[in-house]
């Protein structure tokens, strides 16, 4: 038997797969929603963070207290007048007679 022979016989190797967690740990959680670490914890500071489950050493927020975070948040940017809701550093919209 050739070597090409016993390839082809040979069983694919899948990558094994990854199973979906139940909750985020500080880092995914970070990665997830495009936030640093440190904001994360600039955030709980000051009360404004998602609620965290501590097992342990280890700290993890729940899918639910995720969930229930971004609709706050979304909640307050939605109420924030429309000047507030623009970066403060950020140049104002060209008018069109300056283009």
């Amino acid at each position: 038997m050739s070597r090409g022979e016993e390839a082809t016989k040979r069983k694919s190797r899948k990558p094994p797969s990854r199973t979906p967690t139940a909750m985020y740990s500080v880092p995914s959680f970070c990665a997830a929603h495009g936030i640093s670490e440190s904001f994360f914890y600039q955030l709980q500071a000051e009360g404004l963070g998602p609620d965290v489950l501590r097992l342990g050493a280890r700290v993890f927020v729940t899918h639910e207290a995720a969930s229930r975070w971004r609709m706050i948040r979304e909640a307050k940017t939605a109420g924030m007048p429309a000047s507030k809701k623009q970066r403060s550093d950020a140049p104002p919209p060209a008018s069109r007679s300056e283009l």
